[in-house]
């Protein structure tokens, strides 16, 4: 069903100067996340200033949130180098820098802030135009605000990083999140059948977005049940490289998306063994905000080919709350945050 989020009177007005924001100022659990606030930001010159009708939770933001693993303190080792999180955004434009010539005011956009300053769950938020799209007709802003970071993971994981063709079998563990839930439409559109991974409360959901097999990762292994995949997508990383590579066929890929750092680690060091005694290829998929893949999921919404999944709707005074929502595993989909 589509909703759309009612814009607050002062959006769009130049005399507006501050705007509210979700900050924290120390790592740690969303009990140190507040609204409050904040001064309005400045375009610069290739920078739009758009305001916010909705964004969307990522594990970035979580993992940024609570500064685990160490390697999301890089520019902030004892405090956070972004008081603002969220990188998923959809939105209006209302201010335009200088040298911007993409955009114009009043223009619908969506976009992932997460390599221009983040700073998605606030009022208002300033975006290099580059990670910006014409928002897909015929959605709503929470649905748009959900496909950036999750579908652009899913598409580089499935296609770039996989080299996925019809008639190949594929499995993604941790199916039930956005890049799994886009990752089965999209696997589905290829002629490829899908196998999902994840806890019994999502099976119904995976078979309806078309996933033809679901493993209770609570009560079954995978990777001791005999079957084969040409490619697995790992958007959690819960199990050893080791024993996933017995679920690969002969020439089949292994892309991680998600995981600890002793993961990412143990399957960087197991990729050259992998391709060398086994002809398996092993890698780890670094997320790439594009532009061009952002067009490519336009182009699939709004055909109807492709549906954001959404779970959970909170206002921006309740931001804080999906964060912890989030953080529980429990997620069907993606969960959004719209300015209220």
């Amino acid at each position: 069903m589509r909703t759309e989020t009612k814009a607050p009177e002062h959006w769009g007005n130049p005399g507006v100067r501050t705007m509210r924001a979700l900050v924290y100022e120390n790592y740690g659990t969303p009990d140190v996340l507040r609204i409050k606030e904040v001064d309005v930001p400045t375009p610069k010159d290739h920078e739009v200033l758009i305001a916010v009708h909705a964004a969307s939770v990522n594990s970035w933001d979580w993992d940024l949130l609570r500064g685990k693993p160490y390697i999301n303190r890089l520019g902030g080792l004892r405090k956070p180098r972004y008081r603002i999180l969220g990188a998923d955004v959809a939105g209006r434009v209302v201010d335009v820098g200088s040298a911007v010539s993409r955009f114009q005011l009043g223009d619908e956009v969506f976009g992932d802030l997460s390599g221009c300053g983040w700073g998605g769950f606030a009022e208002y938020v300033c975006a290099h135009e580059e990670a910006l799209t014409p928002k897909p007709n015929g959605v709503s802003f929470e649905q748009a605000a959900a496909i950036p970071q999750a579908a652009v993971l899913a598409l580089q994981g499935l296609r770039d990083k996989g080299k996925l063709k019809k008639g190949q079998r594929v499995l993604i563990n941790g199916a039930g999140g956005g890049v799994g839930t886009f990752g089965i439409q999209y696997a589905r559109l290829l002629g490829v059948e899908v196998t999902g991974v994840d806890n019994a409360e999502k099976r119904d959901m995976l078979l309806s977005l078309g996933a033809e097999h679901v493993w209770d990762y609570t009560k079954e292994d995978f990777t001791n049940s005999g079957q084969q995949y040409d490619l697995i997508l790992d958007v959690v990383g819960n199990r050893s490289v080791f024993a996933l590579k017995r679920a690969l066929k002969p020439g089949g890929t292994y892309v991680m998306v998600g995981g600890s750092l002793l993961r990412i680690l143990q399957t960087l060091l197991a990729a050259p063994l992998a391709a060398w005694l086994e002809k398996k290829k092993v890698s780890v998929l670094v997320h790439k905000p594009n532009h061009a893949d952002q067009l490519v999921w336009k182009t699939l919404v709004e055909a109807g080919k492709i549906t954001p999944v959404l779970d959970r709707r909170y206002s921006l005074s309740e931001a804080a709350h999906a964060l912890r929502y989030f953080g529980e595993g429990r997620a069907k989909g993606k969960i959004v945050v719209f300015m209220d």
